[in-house]
Protein backbone atom coordinates (compact mmCIF):
# COMPACT_ATOMS: atom_id res chain seq x y z
CA UNK A 1 0.00 0.00 0.00
CA UNK A 2 3.03 2.32 -0.23
CA UNK A 3 3.39 2.66 3.55
CA UNK A 4 6.17 0.08 3.99
CA UNK A 5 8.59 -2.17 2.15
CA UNK A 6 8.96 -5.94 2.14
CA UNK A 7 12.00 -8.19 2.03
CA UNK A 8 10.53 -11.32 0.47
CA UNK A 9 13.56 -13.62 0.80
CA UNK A 10 16.02 -12.63 3.55
CA UNK A 11 18.78 -15.04 2.50
CA UNK A 12 18.71 -13.95 -1.13
CA UNK A 13 18.43 -10.28 -0.16
CA UNK A 14 21.47 -10.59 2.13
CA UNK A 15 23.49 -12.47 -0.47
CA UNK A 16 22.62 -10.51 -3.62
CA UNK A 17 21.43 -7.02 -2.63
CA UNK A 18 23.23 -6.00 0.57
CA UNK A 19 26.79 -6.38 -0.83
CA UNK A 20 25.89 -3.97 -3.66
CA UNK A 21 25.19 -1.14 -1.20
CA UNK A 22 26.99 -2.12 2.02
CA UNK A 23 30.35 -3.59 3.00
CA UNK A 24 28.60 -6.67 4.37
CA UNK A 25 25.92 -9.24 3.62
CA UNK A 26 24.59 -9.49 7.17
CA UNK A 27 20.80 -9.09 7.45
CA UNK A 28 20.99 -8.42 11.21
CA UNK A 29 23.36 -5.50 10.58
CA UNK A 30 21.00 -4.13 7.94
CA UNK A 31 18.07 -4.35 10.37
CA UNK A 32 20.16 -2.54 13.04
CA UNK A 33 20.83 0.24 10.53
CA UNK A 34 17.12 0.47 9.71
CA UNK A 35 16.35 0.76 13.43
CA UNK A 36 18.94 3.54 13.83
CA UNK A 37 17.07 5.50 11.17
CA UNK A 38 13.70 4.94 12.83
CA UNK A 39 12.37 2.09 10.69
CA UNK A 40 10.40 -0.53 12.60
CA UNK A 41 9.53 -4.10 11.75
CA UNK A 42 5.81 -4.52 11.15
CA UNK A 43 4.41 -7.31 13.32
CA UNK A 44 1.36 -9.03 11.91
CA UNK A 45 -1.20 -10.30 14.36
CA UNK A 46 -3.77 -12.85 13.20
CA UNK A 47 -6.64 -13.54 15.61
CA UNK A 48 -4.61 -12.40 18.62
CA UNK A 49 -1.55 -14.53 17.83
CA UNK A 50 1.71 -12.92 16.70
CA UNK A 51 2.94 -14.61 13.52
CA UNK A 52 6.52 -15.81 13.77
CA UNK A 53 7.39 -16.74 10.21
CA UNK A 54 11.10 -17.40 9.81
CA UNK A 55 11.08 -17.78 6.04
CA UNK A 56 8.21 -15.44 5.23
CA UNK A 57 8.47 -11.84 4.06
CA UNK A 58 9.73 -9.20 6.51
CA UNK A 59 8.05 -5.81 6.44
CA UNK A 60 9.49 -2.47 7.61
CA UNK A 61 7.84 0.92 7.93
CA UNK A 62 8.77 4.51 8.82
CA UNK A 63 6.42 7.49 9.25
CA UNK A 64 8.34 9.41 6.56
CA UNK A 65 8.77 6.52 4.11
CA UNK A 66 5.73 6.83 1.82
CA UNK A 67 5.40 5.83 -1.80
CA UNK A 68 5.53 8.86 -4.10
CA UNK A 69 6.56 11.23 -1.28
CA UNK A 70 10.25 11.86 -1.97
CA UNK A 71 9.85 15.20 -0.13
CA UNK A 72 9.51 13.30 3.17
CA UNK A 73 12.80 11.40 2.80
CA UNK A 74 14.85 14.34 4.13
CA UNK A 75 13.15 13.77 7.52
CA UNK A 76 14.58 10.25 7.83
CA UNK A 77 17.69 10.85 9.91
CA UNK A 78 19.97 8.74 12.01
CA UNK A 79 18.99 8.86 15.66
CA UNK A 80 21.56 10.23 18.09
CA UNK A 81 22.48 7.60 20.64
CA UNK A 82 21.71 8.47 24.25
CA UNK A 83 25.22 7.32 25.13
CA UNK A 84 26.96 9.70 22.76
CA UNK A 85 27.52 13.37 23.51
CA UNK A 86 25.91 15.63 20.95
CA UNK A 87 28.52 18.01 19.59
CA UNK A 88 26.06 19.98 17.46
CA UNK A 89 24.71 22.06 20.35
CA UNK A 90 26.58 21.46 23.59
CA UNK A 91 24.74 24.33 25.31
CA UNK A 92 21.55 22.25 25.19
CA UNK A 93 23.25 19.55 27.27
CA UNK A 94 24.19 21.93 30.08
CA UNK A 95 21.87 22.34 33.05
CA UNK A 96 21.13 25.99 33.61
CA UNK A 97 22.15 27.28 37.03
CA UNK A 98 18.63 28.47 37.93
CA UNK A 99 17.20 25.05 37.01
CA UNK A 100 19.83 23.39 39.19
CA UNK A 101 18.92 25.72 42.08
CA UNK A 102 15.23 24.79 41.72
CA UNK A 103 16.09 21.08 41.73
CA UNK A 104 18.24 21.42 44.86
CA UNK A 105 15.54 23.47 46.60
CA UNK A 106 12.89 20.87 45.78
CA UNK A 107 15.13 18.07 47.02
CA UNK A 108 15.72 19.94 50.29
CA UNK A 109 11.95 20.41 50.80
CA UNK A 110 11.39 16.69 50.20
CA UNK A 111 14.15 15.85 52.67
CA UNK A 112 12.61 18.13 55.35
CA UNK A 113 9.15 16.56 54.85
CA UNK A 114 10.65 13.07 54.98
CA UNK A 115 12.40 13.87 58.28
CA UNK A 116 9.13 15.25 59.67
CA UNK A 117 7.24 12.12 58.64
CA UNK A 118 9.95 9.91 60.16
CA UNK A 119 9.80 11.77 63.46
CA UNK A 120 5.99 11.53 63.55
CA UNK A 121 6.21 7.82 62.78
CA UNK A 122 8.67 7.36 65.67
CA UNK A 123 6.34 9.25 68.00
CA UNK A 124 3.43 7.04 66.95
CA UNK A 125 5.48 3.88 67.60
Amino acid sequence: NGQSFLVLDEQRFAKEILPKYFKHNNMASFVRQLNMYGFRKVVHVDSGIVKLERDGPVEFQHPYFKQGREDLLEHIKRKVSENSVSSSRPEENKIRQEDLSKIISSAQKVQIKQESIESRLSALK
